[in-house]
């Protein structure tokens, strides 16, 4: 039987992602058919009705990529995400030991936390998986995943990592470059000090980290630095693409014209 993801991570193997803004069934279904592990529907930056948030995670689920939902800051964003089926939640902006306690809170049942109790939904069969087996079945698969993406939630690191319910670290190095005074970027040694404080704080904690990135070198810098799972951005991939087949495009046509 093939392991689940979060069976993979906490054997801290290497897991590889896309965190995907656009409502795209047909993109999912690449990416599953490309050989990733998990999807991370972006839902703090995309926009998703949540009938199209439910239509990814069922596409992710029919090619194998196991579906993780970044939800937005509305209080139901939790609740409707894990309703829908996803198998993890990415909860931005957590600053604090109370921050991830109330994200706990939201993503568990009673008595782990205080998620709204339900059998109509996807994530139960729509009422062919009920009662304690469910709930108790719920607590124990989900995924949840802090960001650390403020000077503050490095400084609160060990804090927020010793609630019980948080799976994982994920270092948001764009948001923390923005959010310690660098709008231009991670590069600056400030930002790359903090980065790898976590790194540190985390392998002493034994607690599994995930980040994102941009390119295929970033992707495998991360690894390096020991973050198990890394989420590349999906836009990245297709203008990259889109660019290399439109310069080789543009080259043809100089060529074309060169011999005219």
């Amino acid at each position: 039987m093939e392991k689940t993801l979060r069976e993979k991570i906490e054997n801290r193997e290497k897991v590889a992602g896309v965190f995907l803004g656009i409502y795209s069934p047909a993109i999912v279904e690449m990416l599953g058919y490309s050989g990733f592990d998990f999807i991370v529907i972006d839902d703090e930056h995309g926009a998703f009705s949540y009938s199209e948030l439910e239509n990814m995670i069922r596409t992710a689920e029919l090619v194998g990529l196991t579906p993780i939902v970044r939800v937005s800051y509305d209080a139901s964003s939790i609740q409707k995400a894990l309703d829908r089926g996803a198998k993890g939640i990415q909860v931005p902006m957590v600053n604090t030991k109370e921050d991830a306690i109330q994200a706990v809170k939201r993503a568990k049942f009673p008595p782990l936390g205080e998620r709204g109790a339900a059998f109509s939904h996807r994530a139960a069969h729509y009422g062919k998986k009920a009662g304690k087996e469910f709930f108790e079945c719920s607590n124990k698969e989900l995924l949840v995943i802090a960001h650390i993406e403020t000077p503050t939630a490095v400084d609160n690191f060990e804090e927020i990592m010793s609630v019980p319910g948080i799976d994982m670290a994920f270092l948001g190095s764009t948001d923390l470059s923005v959010n310690t005074g660098y709008l231009d970027g991670p590069h600056h040694l400030e930002v790359q000090e903090a980065i790898s404080s976590v790194y540190k704080k985390a392998e002493k904690l034994n607690v599994p980290v995930g980040t994102v990135a941009g390119t295929q070198e970033v992707m495998s810098q991360e690894y390096e630095k020991g973050a198990v799972y890394v989420g590349v951005v999906g836009t990245a991939m297709l203008n990259s693409a889109f660019s290399s087949f439109a310069k080789t495009a543009e080259s043809c046509k100089k060529k074309e014209q060169l011999l005219k």
